[in-house]
């Protein structure tokens, strides 16, 4: 939202229609920091104003967030990992550790890709993470396309009816707040369970 105010986002979906809300949440499910979420929600909003059509703000949400995450996902997987290889061995990290971890976000993939769409950052990264990591091609399309129906859904359908009852920039702002909330719950969790393996392996 640095570079892009609420007025030039509700500019472009009006000016553009569709095809805004097509390629924001495309360009940044590609692993590309822009407002893509926030796009969307404008296009429910304007759909629940009567603006837009509410089916084609869901179809296109939903096909711009699958088609930019199949793209991030190949850009991973397209020798990402030989570049992590490479980074990891700049900042001298053995590479038992980085395949270490590599099996460790393959075991939570799904969960990763599915609900990652509701999470801070994880929404942009995730295709490309599991691209990255070589998660199998056809599992990963099968859990992009069901949590990008679920996100588009719940995104678009509560803007077009919420929208109607409190102001737009509290509601991107509402969302906003769970996202950031999602990321530090998921956080904790990571850091929680590395504490907990930690002492199990050397209690004292």
């Amino acid at each position: 939202m640095e570079f892009f105010s609420l007025e030039q986002i509700q500019e472009l979906a009006r000016h553009y229609g569709y095809w805004a809300v097509f390629a924001g949440i495309a360009i940044e499910n590609t692993g590309i920091p822009i407002p893509g979420e926030t796009i969307t929600i404008v296009g429910g909003f304007l759909a629940g104003s009567g603006e837009l059509k509410y089916w084609l703000v869901l179809v296109t949400a939903i096909a711009g967030a699958v088609i930019g995450d199949n793209c991030g996902y190949w850009l991973g997987r397209i020798g990402g990992w030989k570049l992590l290889l490479k980074l990891s061995r700049f900042f001298r990290l053995p590479d038992e550790e980085v395949l270490k971890a590599k099996t460790k976000f393959l075991e939570n993939a799904p969960q990763a890709v599915f609900f990652g769409r509701f999470i801070t950052l994880l929404r942009i990264f995730a295709g490309p993470i599991a691209g990255i990591v070589e998660m199998p091609y056809f599992k990963f399309l099968f859990y992009n396309f069901m949590g990008a129906t679920v996100w588009g859904v719940i995104i678009v359908t509560l803007s077009y009816f919420v929208g109607k009852m409190i102001p737009l920039e509290e509601l991107i702002h509402l969302i906003a707040q769970f996202g950031i909330v999602a990321l530090l719950v998921m956080v904790g969790w990571i850091v929680i369970s590395l504490v907990v393996k930690s002492y199990q392996k050397n209690p004292s």
